[in-house]
Formats: structure tokens, C-alpha cells, sequence
């Protein structure tokens, strides 16, 4: 139990339904959604959009996402690509011959066909109960009458405003201004686009007058997107992949994500006694560190579109991380591998729902860095990721950048199981760091002991791009051991992820836990 003298909050516990995300307006539609007979899945697609609204700069329309998910009466868990393609005509001995090294997170070289609408139709078709209309409905009030902008998001607002370029200034900006928080903002255009997908589905979307305004868009840009590119997109099944750490399985997305980074890095962590460490020490922050630029390296190699990745296996292999655990100088701080030559990010939503029934729904939806590639489709405003800065120039390398690959992602949506049952639907938003968010998150739990509500607001540090970021929640005399060890120690600027988790108890009761770091809540009923 926590002590109550202390900042924080509690769990949130309830019995019919729970929903934890980074907005509170997207918590309360998804429980209103599932008041009005709509299951988990309902609740997750429609709450989902409306943060395209609520949190314009880390998710949209133009992007893609990862779901987990289970169906009720049933431990199975079931995974859905709904991440893009880039389009046919990509040519990477054409980018490199300009003289790039990499993909320019601000071209339109680096916009990927749009998944996650594809995939939340597939959704909404095969597993949910009340259909698009009543889905999407939320989303297009709000689009339509506006909403306050929050405190995180006016400040993450403020950070990735200059990514914004052309007609999308004049969308996501309030008169050349960025907005501050209470400020209403709103996206009539985008509601004309969901009008169109809850009346005619996927098709309103990548064919016609929309997919018409997407393609001249990019092409006015020097894109080589067509509109055959738009129509052929599709989600695709899944099997998801697990670990083992202590008496908890891991399931992940298998690649394109990194989910099998998180695995390995539990694996790395296995071999050393965490449980005899202060949670908030050196020593635990040390030995995570340099297991993570270990798991970290072996992602940089092998994870790709699942098309052209066959190393997952080896990274799942418990023997691999036996042989990485050996490299660890409990005492010394090891060099960085060699820095990535895809672009990484650190914007995202992330939100989990179960429902009465025991449908548990772990979702995860990005376009990718803050306002994605800052392009905007002329007449509709439908904000372009940039995940194809995720793939590599390096020729031969299986994320190499090409004509209908999907890139390697960082987003991964997670669920825990223990003795057979899942229990622990949750997901760690961060960017790159959302492997090492999940391996953080599990050992709170498994070490440590920690409340679900604890495990999430307990303070954070990543070895990061030759420096280990190390929240404020951490000691001065913390931040000196690390330096003493070797390590780059660093403020990070801004709070390193946030992370959302209902556990599902024995007795049936849910407990809700939402992140500090951002601006959202659990909340059932």
C-alpha cells in the first residue's frame, strides 16, 4: 500500500469495465462506450481516434498501430499489424544518389501509406459489437466543436511545432501561434474525413476525394506515392511472441516492431540479481543500461519489415542473452554501439481497455516524431507520419528502405500473463524507449513488488544516443555513482515515456493504473 502522506494516486478499481489512457476525455469515451454495449475493442478504436484530436502531435489518421488483444472467454492473444507500406515506387539507390545518408524525417520521402484506419475497420468489422458510426461518433463531435488543449500536450506542442510546414501550419496552429493550455482546438476537416469512414468504411479513406487530396499532397512534395499504393493498404494477422521473467510471460507484437527487444533485454536482465539492488540505485541503473545497448544493438541489426527479418528466433533465444550478460562490466560503463541511421521518436498514445466480458485490448497508434513528417494534406489536414525515416539507407540491411517494405517500428503494444491467464494488458510510450519501458516495468513488478500505479510512476533513465538520461526522481548522489561508472549522465528535458496498465485480478476486479507524465487517467465503472 502506498503511504498516503506522499504524493500520488491510487489504482483505480472496478468491477463491469476499465480504460487507461494518456487523455481524460479519451478515458471517458471509452467507458461510455462500453456503458452503451460496445466491448473492449469498440472502446479502444473509438478512444483512440478522438486522441488524434485530443493529442494532434502524437497521433492520427495518418499513422499506423500495433493491437494485442483477447477475446472474451479466452486466454488466446491475438496480434494485428496496422503499420504501412512505403509505396511501391520507393527507390533507394535513387535517395542515395542525391547524396542522403539517411531519410529525411521532413520529406516526403518518409511518409509510409497510413495503416491504423485500415486496421480499425478490420477491427471494428471482426471483433467489435456496434459498428463505425457509433465508434467514430465521439471523434467527430469533438473534431467538430473542439477540445481544451492539456497542459503535456500545450507543452509537447511548443517543442514540435517547427516540424510543421506548409498547409499544416494552418491547421495545427491557431494563427501562426502555438495554442496554450485551455485553448480550444479543433479539426472540422478531419471530421468531414471520419463522416466518410463511418458511412462507407476503409474506402472513404484510400479511395476517392480523400485519398485523392493524401496523393496529390505528397506528390506536390516529391513523393512517389500513387493512388494504387493508397488502396492496396491492408492490415495483416499476427502470431505474438513471448518470454519468460520469473513468473510472468512477456507478449509482444513480433517485427516489424521491437517487441523482441524487450524480450531479450529481460533475458539480459535475468542473469543478474536485481531483487538485491535498490530499485532506485546505480547498481540496477547501471546494469539495465548496459543491457539495454546490448538488446538495443542486436534490434539495430536484425528487426525489419517481417518480410525480410529471419534473426527474431535468435533474439528470443535465452542462450543469446546468456552470451550478451557476459559482456556486462558491473563496474564499468561500456561505449554505445554504433548509432542508428533511422530516425527515432518518442510520440505516441497508447490505450488499454477490458471490458465485463474479459475482452482485453492493448492498442498502441503513432505517426511517429511530434506532428510526424509536418505535412499536411492540402484539403483535408490529415497529418502525414514520417515512419519511413525509421528505415535505413545502408544498402543490403533488412530495414534497407524500399518500395513496399514496412520500416522496423518502436512502438509495441504488451500483455502479461501468469500461469496460463493474461493479467496485465499495459504499454510504455517513449519511442525508443518502449523496449526498455517494458523490461523496467516488468522487473518493478517481479523484483520489486511493486503496485501497478508504483511500477509506472517510479522514475526512469535510459542509455540514450551516448548519454543516460536520468529523470530528476533519481539522487544527486545516484547521478555522481553513474558518472563514476562511466556513463554520460543527463536531465532529460522532458519525462522519459509515459505508460498505461489495468491489471485483471483473480476475483475479477480491474485495477487501473495511469502515468504522471502525462495527462490522462484510468477510470471504470
Amino acid at each position: 500500500m502506498r503511504d498516503f502522506q506522499m504524493p500520488g494516486r491510487s489504482e483505480v478499481l472496478a468491477t463491469n469495465g476499465m480504460c487507461a489512457t494518456s487523455h481524460p476525455l479519451a478515458v471517458q469515451t471509452a467507458i461510455d462506450i462500453l456503458k452503451r454495449g460496445g466491448n473492449a475493442m469498440d472502446a479502444a478504436i473509438s478512444a483512440a481516434v478522438l486522441l488524434g484530436i485530443c493529442e494532434p502531435q502524437m497521433t492520427g489518421i495518418g499513422g499506423d498501430c500495433f493491437v494485442l488483444y483477447t477475446r472474451a472467454g479466452s486466454q488466446q492473444v491475438h496480434a494485428l499489424n496496422g503499420s504501412g507500406r512505403a509505396p511501391r515506387a520507393a527507390d533507394p539507390v535513387a535517395l542515395r544518389a542525391t547524396g542522403a545518408s539517411k531519410v529525411d524525417p521532413g520529406s516526403a520521402h518518409a511518409v509510409t501509406i497510413p495503416g491504423a484506419i485500415d486496421a480499425f475497420c478490420h477491427l471494428s468489422e471482426t471483433e467489435g459489437r456496434i459498428g463505425l458510426d457509433a465508434i467514430l461518433h465521439p471523434a467527430i463531435h469533438y473534431a467538430e466543436t473542439g477540445v481544451p488543449v492539456a497542459a503535456r500536450v500545450a507543452f509537447d506542442w511548443q517543442r514540435d511545432a517547427a516540424h510543421l510546414q506548409g498547409a499544416a501550419r494552418d491547421y495545427y496552429l491557431l494563427g501562426g501561434r502555438v495554442p496554450q493550455p485551455g485553448e480550444i482546438f479543433r479539426a472540422p476537416q478531419q471530421a468531414e474525413v471520419l463522416r466518410r469512414i463511418a458511412h462507407a468504411g476503409r474506402d472513404a479513406f484510400y479511395t476517392g476525394e480523400v485519398a485523392e487530396d493524401m496523393v496529390a499532397s505528397l506528390r506536390a512534395l516529391g513523393g512517389a506515392h500513387e493512388l494504387d499504393d493508397f488502396a492496396a493498404a491492408g492490415c495483416m494477422e499476427a502470431a505474438p511472441i513471448d518470454g519468460s521473467y520469473k513468473s510472468l510471460d512477456l507478449v509482444e507484437h513480433p517485427p516489424n516492431g521491437q517487441g523482441a527487444t524487450a524480450i531479450l533485454l529481460l533475458n539480459i536482465l535475468s542473469q543478474f540479481d536485481l531483487p538485491s539492488m535498490d530499485p532506485l540505485g546505480s547498481q540496477r541503473a547501471h546494469i539495465e543500461a548496459e543491457a539495454t545497448k546490448l538488446a538495443y544493438d542486436a534490434r539495430n541489426r536484425f528487426l525489419a519489415d517481417p518480410d525480410h527479418t529471419h534473426r527474431t528466433a535468435h533474439m528470443l533465444d535465452p542462450a543469446t542473452a546468456r552470451a550478451l550478460a557476459t559482456l556486462i562490466d558491473p563496474t564499468k560503463a561500456m561505449p554505445d554501439p554504433a548509432p542508428l541511421s533511422e530516425e527515432v521518436h518518442k510520440d505516441t498514445i497508447y490505450i488499454t481497455v477490458v471490458d465485463r466480458d474479459g475482452m482485453a485490448v492493448s492498442l498502441i497508434y503513432s505517426i511517429f516524431r511530434g506532428f510526424g513528417s509536418g505535412i499536411a494534406s492540402d484539403r483535408f489536414g490529415i497529418l502525414f507520419q514520417n515512419r519511413g525515416s525509421g528505415f535505413t539507407l545502408e544498402p543490403g540491411h533488412p530495414n534497407e528502405f524500399g518500395g513496399g517494405k514496412r520500416p522496423m517500428h518502436t512502438i509495441i503494444p504488451g500483455m502479461l500473463r501468469q500461469n496460463g491467464r493474461i493479467t496485465v494488458p499495459f504499454g510504455v510510450m517513449g519511442g525508443p524507449y518502449q523496449s526498455t519501458g517494458h523490461a523496467r516495468f516488468v522487473s518493478n513488478l517481479a523484483d520489486y513488488g511493486m503496485g501497478l500505479q508504483a511500477a509506472l510512476d517510479a522514475p526512469r533513465c535510459f542509455a540514450d544516443s551516448g548519454k543516460l538520461l536520468v529523470e530528476r526522481g533519481y539522487s544527486d548522489m545516484v547521478r555522481q555513482e553513474l558518472t563514476d561508472l562511466g556513463h554520460a549522465v543527463a536531465i532529460p528535458e522532458v519525462a522519459i515515456g509515459g505508460a498505461q496498465a489495468i491489471r485483471i485480478r483473480d476475483d475479477g476486479v480491474l485495477e487501473g493504473a495511469s502515468d504522471p507524465r502525462k495527462d490522462g487517467c484510468a477510470l471504470g465503472y
